[in-house]
């Protein structure tokens, strides 16, 4: 019995109680789904398996002391098969205890989902792993609808940064999360490859070429000049002498730094050729991060294809756009933003704001997959950002936080040997994907960066992610799927039958603490996907890997014989150590069947995040 099946009996309980008349004023129709009556696991174990608060939540309504109404929820409840026993605790606590066979009723569930992980994984000789992960826990209940998840998104202008490098794996691991919910999720990045951004890039080139000062809002880094030198290298295959191309010097700023090239034929050419460059190592690392895009969108399409014209002239005809001071502006006032926007300025170059409202009425409107949930996922530095983009959500009809939903990341902080290593592209300090990557790999590297709710910063520690230790969250959860997996491998050597297993045999405190955890499973993929929360995940994996842990240290599924010494033991202390290390032959099945539960469903949630289930370690 799992906590959502023990939620439908309690929900069907109070509807039958409201129409016998024994819950006070409670009718059915106040009943709320059994998805919005709680069961917890208790902290304290002798308080039961498994604990709701339904009596407290419903009380009110059926004008009932809270106890009172637990009692009768109890009596019900204590006639169900698979419930030993039921009471009431506090102010009306309802505490329920399974029977070791109900208990393990969620082992078959996990292995009749028996299923091969379908993303693809290699040890480090490259060789595939075959994972087998299970269908229990995933559900529908997002079905129907296809959200449109965009994020990394990142400027053309130079390597992915560590901040980038978390949006990718929290945004992945989100969507699979979303997927194992039952969602069509399309995965989506947005290139910045229109205005100010690129210009500055292209100059930037145009300066580490000739050897001059990097302009002053200019890029540099090492990672520039390599640049420069595919661009010199392509164009002189092409026959193209780049560096004698005409040339526009803009001077110098009131400080005398720099401002760079200006819009000239040499300019021009090095961004032609370094954009596209910029896409491919982007495409790339991404790829290389298990990170699979199906929309490579380009903002510059918007301008092209006179999309953007067209979604302004459609919310002017709505009376959200108006003309004033030589400039066209977005009416967000009326939809809650603090200020009106401009979208088109006084020279008649767009503001970047236009392409914003051209890309969401694209994502909703576009032929193929268009977007019921358009998610953007931003950084900390786009905060001041929500309010105009939610009030053109409004603007164009649709329902702010419905429709429209914003996701803030916070920072990344990367530490070695106890000190922060600094990030920056302009500094030219530059903490990329590839330099995350050749530190830890990506399975560390995904899971760190997922592991963390993306609204709070984060410090990620070269030193222990690369270490073998239980302080390693990633190397914890993956040795607990190596170990069930090296159970596997010894109980086929000893000719241990999975079919002659006993599963009321599961009845020990560690075997309880296992069961449950597996019992939560469905409810922690649930949440996850309702609240955007792929961090849920990777607590919960870790959770399900400390007490498998702490089992296998425990007991065994390999019977070992007693020692002298312990032969020698009091009875109960002889039949204590008899069950966990010489179980008999139904018991050492069952608890293979236990064992393999827990290897499946690791592998299934270390997928949503991306990350590889190693059968060896």
């Amino acid at each position: 019995m799992t906590p959502e099946s023990l939620s439908e009996e309690i929900s069907k309980i109070a509807r039958a109680l409201a129409e016998d008349g024994d819950a006070g004023e409670l009718t059915a129709q106040m009943v709320p789904s059994a998805d919005e009556l709680t069961v917890m696991r208790p902290k304290d174990r002798t308080h039961g398996d498994w604990s709701s608060n339904a009596a407290m939540q419903l009380a009110k309504k059926a004008r009932m002391k809270p106890r009172d109404l637990a009692e009768r929820f109890a009596a019900e409840l204590s006639r169900t098969p698979g419930i030993r026993s039921v009471e009431v605790a506090g102010p009306g606590f309802i505490n329920v205890t399974l029977d070791a066979a109900s208990a393990a009723q969620v082992v078959e569930a996990v292995l009749s989902g028996r299923c091969p992980i379908q993303s693809e994984y290699r040890n480090e000789g490259g060789e595939r792993l075959s994972e087998e992960g299970t269908t229990f826990g995933r559900n529908g209940h997002l079905g129907g609808k296809t959200l449109n998840l965009e994020f990394v998104s990142a400027n053309p202008t130079g390597p992915i940064h560590i901040g980038g490098v978390r949006w990718a794996a929290t945004g992945d691991s989100m969507a699979r999360v979303l997927e194992a919910n039952g969602a069509k999720v399309v995965r989506e990045y947005y290139f910045n490859d229109h205005g100010e951004q690129i210009n500055r890039f292209a100059k930037s080139l145009v300066a580490a070429a000739h050897g001059e000062e990097t302009p002053a809002d200019g890029y540099k880094g090492a990672y520039i000049n390599e640049i420069v030198d595919r661009v010199v290298a392509q164009a002189a295959a092409d026959g193209v002498d780049i560096l004698n191309l005409p040339r526009v010097d803009t001077g110098v700023d009131k400080d005398g730094n720099a401002l760079g090239e200006g819009d000239s034929p040499q300019r021009e050419e090095f961004r032609a050729r370094a954009v596209p460059m910029m896409f491919a190592e982007i495409q790339q690392s991404m790829k290389d991060f298990r990170v699979d895009y199906d929309v490579w969108f380009h903002e510059n399409s918007l301008y092209q294809s006179g999309a953007a014209q067209k979604a302004i002239e459609y919310l002017r005809g709505r009376g959200d756009v108006f003309d004033k001071d030589g400039a066209t502006w977005f009416a967000a006032t009326k939809h809650g933003d603090d200020k009106d926007r401009v979208i088109i300025k006084s020279n008649g170059e767009y503001a970047y704001f236009a392409a914003d409202i051209a890309y969401y009425w694209d994502k909703r409107h576009r032929a193929v997959d268009p977007a019921d949930v358009a998610i953007y996922m931003l950084g900390a530095d786009h905060h001041g950002y929500i309010g105009r983009m939610m009030a053109m959500c409004a603007a164009f009809g649709d329902v702010p936080g419905e429709n429209m939903q914003i996701l803030i990341g916070q920072m990344v902080n990367v530490m070695k040997d106890g000190k922060a290593v600094r990030m920056s592209k302009r500094a030219g300090n530059v903490v990329t994907i590839d330099d995350l990557v050749d530190a830890i790999g990506v399975d560390a590297s995904r899971y760190s960066l997922a592991r963390t709710d993306y609204n709070t910063s984060v410090d990620i520690d070269l030193d222990v992610l690369a270490s073998h230790t239980n302080e390693n969250p990633v190397y914890y959860v993956q040795y607990a799927h190596a170990r069930a997996c090296n159970v596997d491998r010894n109980a086929a050597d000893a000719g241990i039958d999975a079919g002659k297993a006993s599963l009321g045999l599961l009845d020990t405190p560690a075997d309880g603490e296992v069961l449950a955890s597996l019992a939560q499973w469905p409810s922690v993929v649930a949440e996850a996907g309702d609240l955007r929360a792929p961090h849920k995940i990777a607590h919960y994996l870790e959770a399900l890997a400390g007490a498998y842990h702490k089992w296998y240290n425990l007991e065994r599924v390999v019977p070992m014989a007693l020692t002298e010494l312990e032969e020698r033991k009091n009875k109960a202390e002889r039949e204590a150590l008899r069950i966990a290390k010489d179980p008999e032959p139904a018991r050492a099945a069952a608890r293979l069947k236990l064992n393999d539960a827990v290897r499946m469903v690791i592998a299934s949630g270390l997928d949503m995040l991306g990350v590889s289930a190693p059968e060896r370690m």
